[in-house]
């Protein structure tokens, strides 16, 4: 499902910072270090040019995918076998019961104050997608990071290694332009870079485990009561790593790389290790 889109100013950043870099990193770091027209230079042309495609595409894809609507008529049938656990509030122990939107929580879904309305498996709002992150666009979200990672870390290498191969004569005849160019780009890319690879690595932590941001900090919480009863706290939607990895990024391993999203059920009922520990009773 698509959903409308407004004028978003880091919405707007995030396109220029991508017009920036791809334009300096394709006219001036590798032409000044390959010749744009040898080999090398067209080869590393090309490639960054796929990157940054992929990249642009999944990023219109994260904002414009809506991230999954709690359906007005929804109401958990506590009654269900195929689904046994249900999520309840920490305080009375009711379902799950959104007053703003005045229906029933399915599991693992949120109240987004900022859309004013649930989100399906919801991680967290992005400002810079002007879009909740959830159930039907947490894969596009996590490929876009991934191929913007790539992205910078190419565009970083090919800044230093332009520096370190530019002649002496090529600097003197640039002049200054050159060198503001190469200081903003430092400036924008190194920083860039780092943030982007640490919320790589964290949202690929989370996907090990099969969970959103806003359940690992609400798994901290239940870890720490649990421990302060003498129990031990297991994040139920936890199926193990490569059943978890599947779950998020699909079954076959060469669409982990695609915005595709086949897999997808509806993000009303989640398969939970408690599932898991019946069937294998079940086999036996």
């Amino acid at each position: 499902m698509k959903q409308g889109f407004n004028f978003s100013l880091p919405v707007t950043v995030v396109v220029l910072a991508i017009s920036y870099i791809y334009v300096t990193t394709v006219f001036i770091f590798i032409d000044r270090w390959f010749g744009l027209m040898s080999s090398p230079g067209i080869m590393n042309a090309v490639v960054f040019t796929a990157i940054a495609i992929m990249c642009v595409f999944n990023y219109a894809v994260a904002i414009l995918r809506d991230p999954g609507r709690v359906p007005l008529n929804y109401m958990p049938d506590i009654e269900d076998n195929q689904n046994p656990i249900h999520e309840i509030k920490r305080k009375g122990g009711d379902l799950r019961y959104c007053q703003k939107c005045a229906h029933y929580k399915p599991p693992r879904a949120h109240h987004c104050r900022v859309c004013k309305r649930c989100v399906l498996q919801m991680d967290h709002h992005c400002i810079w997608i002007s879009n909740c992150v959830g159930h039907a666009n947490y894969k596009v979200f996590f490929i876009f990071v991934m191929y913007a990672v790539a992205a910078c870390v190419y565009s970083l290498v090919l800044l230093v290694g332009s520096l370190t191969n530019d002649p002496l004569k090529d600097e003197e005849q640039s002049g200054d332009s050159f060198r503001t160019v190469y200081v903003i780009s430092g400036l924008l890319l190194v920083p860039l870079s780092l943030a982007l690879v640490v919320l790589f690595v964290w949202h690929i932590c989370l996907i090990l485990q099969n969970k959103t941001t806003i359940e690992y900090h609400e798994g901290v919480r239940a870890m720490w009561l649990a421990e302060k009863g003498g129990q031990i706290y297991k994040h139920p939607y936890d199926l193990g790593v490569y059943e978890n990895l599947t779950t998020v990024l699909g079954p076959n391993i060469f669409s982990w790389f695609c915005p595709t999203s086949r897999h997808i059920n509806s993000g009303l009922h989640f398969r939970t290790a408690y599932d898991k520990t019946t069937d294998a009773s079940l086999s036996k």
